[in-house]
C-alpha cells in the first residue's frame, strides 16, 4: 500500500516532501510493529492476532494520517477512520494505554526517518559547495512548520483515539446500566430473569438482603444560589459510585433516584450492611435511613414492599436515622395492620391534641430511647420540664411513660396514630 502523492501543497525540505520516507505504509507499518513488540512492554503481552491485527491496523491508520497532514491532504476523513478503528479496539478490549504507547513509539521511529531523509537530501544538494551550507529559501520556515505539525499530529491522533474510547465506554456502560436496570426491575416485579441475567453477566443469588433507602435533600438543593437539580443529581452519582466501588459492588443491584430507592444485595455476599450504609451516607453527604428485609429470590417483590413499609414507619415515628432490620420493628409493623386494635390505639393520644408540646415531647423521648438529657437538649428545655411534661401525659392519657406498661401503650398509640394522619410525614431525627 502506497500513499497518494498527487497533492504537492505539503511541506518540503531541500525540495523533498517531508512525507517521502513514510509513503510505503505497508512495509513501514510491519517494521514499526516488529519494533513495538521488542520495545513497548504493553505490546508484548498482547496475543499474536492482536499484534498482527489491531496494532498493525492502528499503525497504518496513523501513518496515513501523518502523511495526509504533512502533504496537506484530507485530514478529517483520516481522523474519522482512526476514530472508527479505535472504537473497534475499545469494543474488543484492546487497552488504550497500549494504543497510546504504540502511537508515541511510532512517532519516534517516523521522526527519525523524516529527519534522516531531510538531512541526506540537504547533504546531496550542498555537496562540494561551501556557499550552500545555509538553508535554502523557505526550508527554515518549512522545518519550523514541520515541527509544529508533529505536535498537531500527536494531538490529533491521541484526541481521536481517546474520544473514540470514551464514547465506546459510555455506550457500553449505558447498555450495561440499562440491562442491569431491567434485571433489577424484573426481580422486584417477580418476573423471569434468567435471560437478562445472562446478558448482564450477573449470577442470580438464592437469597437477597432487600434494602429500602430514604435519601434526604442535600442542604445546597434548597440554596437559591445554585441549581438544586444539579446538586441532587451529583448526590445520586456519588451514591452510585460508592456502591460500584464497594468490594461487592458488581453484585449489588439498585434502582435509585435522588430521594432513595431499593438495593438488592446477595445474602451470601460478605457485606456489612451497617458499614455500607455509613459509606453511602458519607458519599451522599446527608444522613441516609434504610430498612432491610431478607428474602429468597421469589420473595423479593413482597420483601421490597415490606421494606418500604418499614421505611415509611421509621419516618412516621420520627426514629433516629440509621439501618433498621425487620426484627427491630416487627411489633410496630404488626400494629400498623388495619383493624379495630389499631383504631382503638390511635385514639389513645387524642387528649394530647390541645397540647402539641406534650405530643412532641413524647415522640422525642421515645425516639431518644427515654434519654431525658437528649430529649431536653433536642427541645431546648430543662430536664425538669421534660419530667413535668411526662407527668402531664400520664394524667391526660392514663398511661405513665415512666412505667413499662404505660410506655408500651403510648409507643403503640404513636404507631397507630401515625396512620391516622397521612397528610404530612414528620422528618426522622438526625441524632
Amino acid at each position: 500500500m502506497t500513499a497518494d502523492t498527487s497533492n504537492s501543497s505539503g511541506l518540503t525540505y531541500a525540495g523533498t516532501p517531508f512525507s517521502t520516507p513514510l509513503r510505503d505504509v505497508r512495509a513501514l507499518s510491519r517494521q514499526m510493529v516488529g519494533h513495538f513488540v521488542d520495545t513497548v512492554a504493553p505490546c508484548r503481552t498482547l496475543p499474536g492476532d492482536a499484534i498482527h491485527g489491531d496494532v498493525t491496523a492502528i499503525t497504518r491508520v496513523c501513518l496515513e494520517l501523518a502523511i495526509s497532514m504533512l502533504d496537506g491532504a484530507d485530514v478529517p476523513e483520516k481522523t474519522r477512520k482512526l476514530e472508527d478503528t479505535a472504537a473497534q479496539w475499545a469494543r474488543e478490549g484492546v487497552p488504550i494505554d497500549t494504543i497510546h504507547h504504540a502511537i508515541h513509539e511510532g512517532f519516534r521511529l517516523g521522526l527519525d526517518l523524516v529527519t534522516t531523509s531531510a538531512t541526506n537530501s540537504y547533504r546531496r544538494i550542498t555537496e562540494g559547495d561551501e556557499q550552500m551550507l545555509v538553508l535554502r529559501s523557505g526550508d527554515y520556515d518549512n522545518l519550523v512548520g514541520a515541527a509544529k505539525m508533529v505536535v498537531d499530529m500527536l494531538d490529533t491522533m491521541t484526541t481521536a483515539v481517546s474520544k473514540a474510547y470514551v464514547r465506546e465506554l459510555r455506550s457500553v456502560v449505558n447498555e450495561h446500566h440499562t440491562a442491569v436496570h431491567t434485571l433489577t426491575s424484573a426481580l422486584l416485579g417477580g418476573h423471569s430473569t434468567s435471560t437478562m441475567a445472562r446478558e448482564c453477566g450477573i449470577e442470580i443469588a438464592e437469597r437477597y438482603n432487600v434494602l429500602a433507602l430514604a435519601v434526604p435533600p442535600h442542604p445546597e438543593e434548597s440554596s437559591p444560589m445554585v441549581d438544586g437539580s444539579v446538586v441532587a443529581r451529583r448526590k445520586l452519582r456519588r451514591i452510585q459510585a460508592a456502591i460500584a466501588t464497594d468490594h461487592a459492588g458488581e453484585t449489588i443491584l439498585s434502582l435509585l433516584s435522588v430521594d432513595g430507592g431499593t438495593l438488592l444485595i446477595p445474602a451470601s455476599d460478605d457485606v456489612d450492611l451497617d458499614e455500607l450504609l455509613a459509606a453511602l451516607t458519607q458519599a451522599a453527604q446527608v444522613p441516609i435511613t434504610a430498612t432491610v428485609v431478607t428474602a429468597t429470590t421469589e420473595e423479593i417483590p413482597a420483601a421490597a414492599d415490606r421494606a418500604h413499609q418499614l421505611l415509611d414507619m421509621v419516618h412516621r415515628l420520627r426514629l433516629v436515622r440509621g439501618l433498621y432490620r425487620f426484627d427491630d420493628l416487627a411489633l410496630e409493623y404488626q400494629l400498623t395492620r388495619p383493624g379495630p386494635g389499631r383504631e382503638h390505639l390511635g385514639t389513645l393520644l387524642d387528649p394530647l391534641d390541645p397540647h402539641p408540646e406534650l405530643l412532641e415531647t413524647l415522640q422525642r423521648h421515645i425516639s431518644n430511647n427515654l434519654n431525658r438529657q437528649r430529649t431536653a437538649h433536642a427541645l431546648h428545655i430543662h430536664t425538669n420540664t421534660v419530667d413535668y411534661r411526662l407527668k402531664r401525659i400520664a394524667t391526660l392519657t392514663g398511661c405513665d411513660p415512666t412505667h413499662a406498661s404505660g410506655l408500651w401503650y403510648l409507643r403503640s398509640a404513636l404507631v397507630a396514630r401515625s396512620y391516622r394522619h397521612t397528610a404530612h410525614l414528620p422528618t426522622p431525627i438526625t441524632t
